[in-house]
């Protein structure tokens, strides 16, 4: 039953876009991609260009009354002008076309039209301007006051467009109190699974940061925190070519740029008794705008698995059981203040600070049983280990950006420059119990480690946009990004005959890193009608540093320039359809973790080691792209893609003395492939069926195979894999509203490149996807919300997911020296419940004394 309603949702969510007929909107690749917002502004003068201060600019949304079947104007927002006329809109919707009502007293009122979208002279639609100067604006007589508006805003869920897909975290009520985690299961394309490793199309994506790259995880970034995520599967050489051929996903953290006062509070339990809560709270008065936020998570999350190995390595043959218990308690803190200075309608200075403190204290329980394959055999054990310990991190950011944007239209100058920091610690205490035959306890081994860390990331870039023409366009830009990380490692044995823990010097490591990238790229765009291309060409250099503190020894690689060519080509079709293909190359170089020579004996179960001799691995991409949009804005995009990677960098096991104990043990490393090739076929749907119910759907057909004929024998077969998501929302009477989810994944090959640390989860043998697979799984997840009190501002939030504790992770692999399956399952069916309330007031004079004439409509109290 359960499986039939999942295959139903599916279904409906591919069939329900035929139903749709086109209607009015601008041309689908004209539509803005995702939630860019539009900058607008002007100055007001007289017939003889005296400036005009303290005159109201009202932005009235033209919308269409569904009752009368006629347009009306809806205040969208107003400001009061500056001393020297100026005024600015700032995060305007790009798609909203405006009317600019203007008053001042002595002055006529005066009306303008405002569309960020263009004809050429040749009558075809351009694309969206995001800064409009209106220029000097004259006024001549007379005033009439304005009344009876409503303020109107309102973002949807996802929108799509040929080369992107963004989605809005606002709109998504499962990820209510959680964190970047809860808020990736539900966008399109990608998959995550029960640790919170996310892929797309099989393969680990480059995660940015409010466009920049950035050391925190998922799991470390609240959802509450996010306003957008932005889903770049073939990415141009504008961007960062290094994060492989996945392509990338861009958080957008939450700015707020109202004229006034607002701000959101929030708070929320989960079954387990995990608590979060958060604050948000923004100010803007002329010049200045002053953002902050706090967020704060607990976490007691719980994991239970099952593995069993048979393995080759002794004689007879044998088969290992084992039973584990994961729980991890602790939590987190968030936070980020900003500041932006308008320095003209030109010109904006920000600068931000982000701060995040953790502290966990998880617990592991691990029962082993090995026994011989065959009744010949007498192998016969039993143990059991408990691992207790604590881990700290403390993280600092500093971000600073400049944007200038010069009289020519379209014409701007951006720099940024961004520095993250942290220090960690941790200690982990193993105690591990052996058992006799008659489960009587024979001995204990007792097992420390001592770590501590650091690492420091500067990026600093400059990106410059000049137009040549009406349709012409060429971007070019600079980047350094610096970085360095420092471990320190010590792995001690209890020592019965001391007394006291002494350290194995051969399984302790300290050590430390640098890592440079350099790059600079251009691309040129323009367009011929209904036809555009884009090219570009990103040129980029590395050199990495390491040392092994402790005993001297030092590795280093030095990439030379690499040239990373983009070419994009749109075409334009009737009835609101578009066709893109597109080619890049991009690059993925080994990190820290996949290059550092040190084996770490830290995990018995799980002993992993660096490979210095690893070279970058480099990624062909081809996509062909058709989007079609229908009425009420339903929406289908449909992409065909080609993969092929050469050096892939993939996991790989190896037999080796343990030098802990003397036996012969599996060391989990890493490897260079000879290559890898993933294609497939990708839909995704977006379907308004009623003004109630709208529902998307992502389906990926896929076909994988690595080849690591260089160095086993032992491969995997080629995989066609499907991977499934379909969310519906629902907007019912009383202001409630429902939000479900399902994501299907079935058979497909262990995902390649996941970075970011040796090994995978616990208890689990690391293993190359050549030699393995994920066995079929899905979930359901389902979300309730009402709002309530003046303009909705109150909501309280009730989730659960993975409905029938179907989202457990299976893998099988092999290898020449084991054959193993394992499954876990991770934190089912956990509600949670949240509340949030949203205040502030849209006040154009905020911290000035109003006079007796002051404009009535200045000032807007709002639920934002």
């Amino acid at each position: 039953m359960k499986k039939l309603l999942l295959l139903a949702a599916i279904v409906l969510g591919v069939t329900a876009v035929f139903a749709q007929m086109p209607a009015g909107m601008p041309p689908t690749g004209m539509r803005p991609p995702g939630n860019m917002s539009a900058h607008l502004y002007g100055k007001l003068t007289d017939n003889d260009g005296k400036t005009i201060a303290n005159a109201t600019v009202l932005l009235m949304e033209n919308k269409m009354d569904t009752a009368t079947k006629k347009t009306k104007q809806l205040l969208y927002k107003s400001v009061i002008t500056a001393a020297n006329g100026d005024f600015s809109f700032e995060d305007l919707p790009l798609q909203n076309r405006y009317t600019l009502k203007i008053s001042s007293v002595g002055f006529k009122p005066t009306e303008l039209p405002v569309s960020f979208f263009n004809k050429s002279t040749d009558g075809t639609m351009q694309p969206p301007t995001t800064d409009k100067d209106l220029g000097k604006i004259k006024l001549t007589a007379d005033a009439k006051e304005l009344s009876g508006i409503t303020v109107v805003s309102s973002t949807p869920a996802i929108k799509l467009n040929a080369d992107k897909k963004i989605f809005n975290v606002e709109k998504n009520i499962m990820s209510a109190g959680g964190t970047g985690v809860d808020v990736m299961r539900n966008v399109p394309s990608v998959n995550v699974d029960i640790d919170g490793n996310i892929t797309m199309r099989n393969a680990a994506p480059q995660l940015l940061v409010d466009g920049r790259p950035t050391t925190l995880t998922l799991e470390q970034i609240p959802a509450d925190a996010i306003e957008s995520v932005e889903v770049i599967s073939n990415p141009s050489a504008k961007y960062d070519a290094s994060g492989g051929g996945a392509g990338i996903l861009n958080i957008v953290l939450k700015k707020n740029k109202k004229t006034g006062y607002n701000g959101n509070v929030r708070a929320g339990v989960d079954k387990r008794g995990a608590v979060n809560g958060g604050l948000d709270f923004n100010v803007r008065q002329n010049k200045i705008n002053i953002s902050a936020s706090v967020n704060g998570n607990q976490n007691k999350a719980q994991t239970t698995g099952t593995t069993e190995r048979i393995s080759q390595l002794t004689t007879p043959q044998t088969i290992t059981a084992q039973n584990n218990f994961n729980k991890t308690t602790g939590g987190f803190l968030f936070a980020k203040v900003g500041i932006d200075y308008f320095a003209s309608n030109k010109t904006t200075l920000s600068l931000s600070g982000i701060k995040v403190h953790g502290e966990f204290n998880p617990y592991e329980l691990i029962g082993v049983s090995t026994d011989s394959l065959y009744n010949s055999g007498k192998i016969n054990t039993l143990s059991e280990r408990v691992t207790t310990g604590t881990r700290e991190f403390n993280g600092q950011g500093l971000v600073f950006g400049l944007k200038h944007m010069f009289a020519k239209q379209g014409e701007e100058l951006t720099v940024d420059a961004n520095y993250f920091g942290g220090k960690t610690s941790s200690n982990s205490l193993y105690t591990t119990n052996y058992f006799g035959a008659s489960s009587t306890l024979d001995n204990t081994a007792l097992q420390t480690v001592i770590g501590s860390g650091s690492d420091k990331n500067f990026v600093i870039q400059s990106d410059y946009t000049l137009p040549i023409s009406k349709t012409a366009k060429l971007e070019t830009g600079v980047r350094a990004a610096i970085r360095s990380r420092l471990n320190l490692t010590d792995n001690y044995l209890y020592n019965d005959s001391a007394k006291q823990y002494l350290i194995i010097p051969n399984a302790t490591s300290n050590y430390k890193n640098t890592d440079n990238v350099y790059a600079a790229y251009a691309t040129y765009s323009n367009s011929i009608k209904d036809f555009s291309y884009k090219v570009g060409l990103r040129a980029e250099s590395s050199n990495y540093t390491g040392t092994l503190t402790n005993t001297g020894e030092t590795f280093k690689n030095s990439y030379p320039v690499s040239l990373f060519p983009s070419v994009f080509l749109s075409q334009k079709l009737q009835n609101r359809q578009e066709l893109q293909l597109s080619y890049s190359r991009r690059v993925n170089r080994p990190n820290f973790f996949q290059l550092i020579p040190f084996t770490d004996y830290t995990d018995k179960l799980n002993i992993t080691r660096g490979n210095p001799n690893l070279v970058p691995e480099f990624t062909q991409s081809l996509e062909l792209s058709y989007l079609k949009t229908f009425a009420k804005n339903s929406t289908f995009l449909g992409s065909l893609y080609y993969k092929h990677t050469d050096n892939l960098i993939t996991r790989y096991l190896s037999s080796e003395i343990d030098a802990v104990s003397g036996t012969t043990e599996l060391i989990n490393s890493y490897i260079n492939a000879n290559s890898s090739y993933s294609a497939g076929a990708e839909a995704t749907v977006l379907n308004t069926l009623t003004k109630w119910w709208d529902i998307s759907t992502n389906v990926n057909v896929y076909n994988s195979k690595v080849n690591t004929s260089n160095v086993t024998t032992t491969q995997q077969d080629a995989l066609w894999s499907l991977f499934g998501k379909f969310n519906s929302n629902f907007k019912l009477p009383s202001n409630f509203a429902i939000q479900f989810t399902t994501t299907y994944q079935s058979k497909t090959n262990l995902p390649v490149s996941q970075g970011g640390g040796m090994g995978g989860p616990p208890m689990m043998q690391s293993q190359s996807s050549s030699q393995g697979y994920i066995k079929p799984s899905w979930g359901m997840d389902l979300a309730v919300k009402k709002s309530f009190l003046k303009n909705n501002a109150a909501s309280v939030s009730l989730s659960v997911t993975d409905i029938f504790k179907t989202r457990i992770n299976s893998q099988y692999s092999t290898s020449d020296y084991f054959t193993q399956t394992y499954s876990r399952l991770r934190d089912p069916q956990m509600f949670k419940l949240n509340f949030a309330y949203r205040f502030g007031k849209l006040d154009a004079s905020l911290f000035k004394r109003k006079s007796n004439g002051g404009d009535s409509n200045a000032t807007e109290s709002i639920g934002l």
